[in-house]
């Protein structure tokens, strides 16, 4: 068994400590790196997300030392403590629950105060769920927008889909197995019937990747029970903006204008999902057009 540094006293006179930024496993716990082991033995202190997740973590490695929790309920108390502790001499490694701590996990304000104070920052490379998702999608990868948890409140996660629309750039989102269906569907809605990767339980016993367009996913995962697991979820970039000529939405919305029972915002919804194309700007297209040709639209 690895057996931690013995425990000394911080010295008010000693250099400072370093700061470990440890990406640990997203599920395997055999997805670590030999120095990232090392590091966990031979610090002083782990400020860990969970301390029983890292304890267990720890424990199937043999390695034993000191860990304190680092969360964030208690983010900015713990802070403070810890900076303490490092410009007393102290090293600490910061790990979260699953992957690399400060990307979308508690630790930028421990990383930024330490940088602050002109305290090392070390990063101890591991794994991260958006490029792991991201290496299998079979989407482009040589340019993409990672953005984490959307919102929780409705109407600021529909703003941000309409900002993120016209993006042509592979889409990156974390998501709740709680919310991912709501997610898709206002994905659907927003983006149109894009192509899609669901990445659930990576790296575990019933690891899984849905492929295809939102409405298919939607249809699969409304026929479950529930859905289980932590999400990544990558959505292709709006390439059909630049492919699709502007005369030829108007053209669609034209034919559509001759259907009389159809609602300005649902023939817009419909040219959208067939070129694949926000919603949002097919509606502004369509009313400058129905006010052009008929005055006063009728949404």
């Amino acid at each position: 068994m690895r057996q931690a540094k013995t425990d000394r006293d911080p010295k008010p006179d000693a250099p400072p400590g370093k700061l470990y930024v440890v990406g640990t496993p997203i599920g395997n716990r055999e997805d670590i790196t030999l120095r990232a082991l090392r590091t966990l033995g031979e610090v002083d202190l782990i400020a860990a997300e969970d301390t029983r997740h890292t304890g267990r973590f720890l424990g199937y490695h043999d390695i034993r030392n000191k860990l304190v929790s680092y969360h964030e309920h208690n983010e900015r108390e713990r802070t403070a403590q810890l900076i303490k502790q490092l410009e007393q001499g102290l090293s600490i490694a910061l790990v979260t629950n699953a992957g690399t701590p400060s990307v979308s996990d508690p630790g930028y304000r421990l990383v930024s105060e330490a940088a602050a104070k002109g305290i090392a920052v070390v990063p101890i490379p591991g794994v991260s769920a958006a490029v792991t998702a991201l290496s299998v999608a079979a989407l482009p990868t040589d340019t993409f927008v990672f953005r984490g948890f959307p919102p929780r409140k409705q109407t600021q996660r529909m703003a941000l889909l309409q900002e993120m629309a016209n993006d042509e750039r592979t889409l990156v989102f974390y998501e709740s197995p709680r919310r991912v269906l709501v997610l898709l569907e206002e994905i659907q809605q927003v983006m149109g019937d894009r192509s899609v990767v669901l990445a659930r339980e990576m790296t575990k016993l019933h690891e899984e990747y849905l492929r295809g367009p939102v409405s298919k996913i939607i249809k699969t995962l409304a026929s479950r029970q529930s859905v289980k697991g932590e999400c990544t979820l990558l959505v292709a970039g709006n390439t059909g903006r630049g492919e699709v000529k502007i005369e030829e939405i108007r053209s669609a919305l034209r034919q559509g204008f001759k259907d009389s029972s159809q609602r300005l915002s649902e023939l817009s919804k419909t040219v959208a999902d067939r070129y694949g194309l926000s919603k949002k700007m097919v509606y502004e297209e369509a009313l400058k057009l129905k006010k052009a040709i008929h005055g006063k639209p009728d949404a």
